[in-house]
């Protein structure tokens, strides 16, 4: 073979090495790819799974589409999203179920709402429920939850509604809530809550609606809330609180509905709200 034939053929040679290459480099990424996503996936799945296995009453057999014959993301009360393919949502409402929370929710690492009300679940909040950092809507009231509201709840930094009313909850309302200044509807009602009002309810510069009535809450009513300027329904009725109510309270024009009745509280309305 003389010179110029061999140069005809190296660049041939080359470039069949450089697609080689490059063919494997990018089969390795896809599976890689495909790995991960589908293990995320396999994350999703076995997570329902485990929920439903808490599950010991299902009298509407809605849980009766969780199984391999579809797709997780049809299963009956689950929203996935589009792009990803995992749980953001779980909305199985007024459905009777009767069981415990999963701690395994906690792995459902897409969810932004949980939306478990007007059930029979029991036992306590889930503290995994803290690892769920884009959660935004918690509804678990009307149930027969017990315990105490898990400190770590505040892992949920983009949580905008706690609703967790008529349920068995029992202790103080945990200090980390501190933190979690972007709610907008807290709503503790109807349960066996202890201790006093933290002061920093007065910084969730976003609530609309505060209801804690029917607990045994005591001591004052922060004077912090009269900065809630958007607050629209404060509900504090059923307790043992005593003092004054603050003034400040009554300057805040959005303020629709007020009940601090069936307390310990003393002194005189504003003559102007008689």
């Amino acid at each position: 073979m003389g010179l110029s034939q061999l140069s005809s053929v190296q660049p041939s040679s080359r470039t069949s090495s450089f697609c080689m290459r490059a063919f494997v480099h990018f089969w390795w990424f896809g599976l890689l790819v495909t790995s991960v996503v589908c293990g995320n996936n396999e994350t999703d799945r076995l997570a329902l799974l485990e929920f439903k296995a808490e599950i010991t009453h299902d009298p509407f057999e809605v849980l009766s589409s969780w199984n391999d014959s579809i797709h997780f993301c049809q299963w009956r009360g689950v929203t996935c999203g589009l792009r990803h393919q995992r749980v953001t949502a779980l909305d199985l409402q007024s459905l009777k179920l009767v069981g415990s929370i999963s701690p395994h929710i906690g792995n459902l690492s897409f969810l932004r709402n949980i939306s478990l009300q007007n059930n029979s679940f029991y036992n306590e909040i889930p503290p995994e429920i803290g690892r769920l950092f884009r959660l935004q809507s918690l509804l678990l009231f009307n149930n027969t939850m017990s315990g105490k509201i898990p400190s770590n709840i505040s892992g949920c930094s983009n949580l905008l509604v706690l609703s967790v009313g008529s349920n068995q909850l029992v202790g103080e309302i945990p200090m980390t809530l501190a933190s979690m200044t972007k709610l907008q509807i807290i709503a503790f009602h109807f349960n066996n809550l202890t201790g006093n009002i933290p002061p920093f309810f007065g910084n969730f510069s976003f609530l609309v609606l505060l209801s804690a009535f029917g607990n045994n809450l005591e001591g004052n009513i922060p004077h912090t809330f009269g900065q809630l300027s958007k607050l629209s329904m404060f509900s504090l009725g059923q307790n043992s609180l005593s003092g004054t109510i603050p003034p400040s309270i009554f300057n805040l024009s959005s303020l629709r509905q007020f009940n601090v009745g069936y307390n310990k509280i003393h002194g005189h309305l504003p003559l102007d709200i008689v």
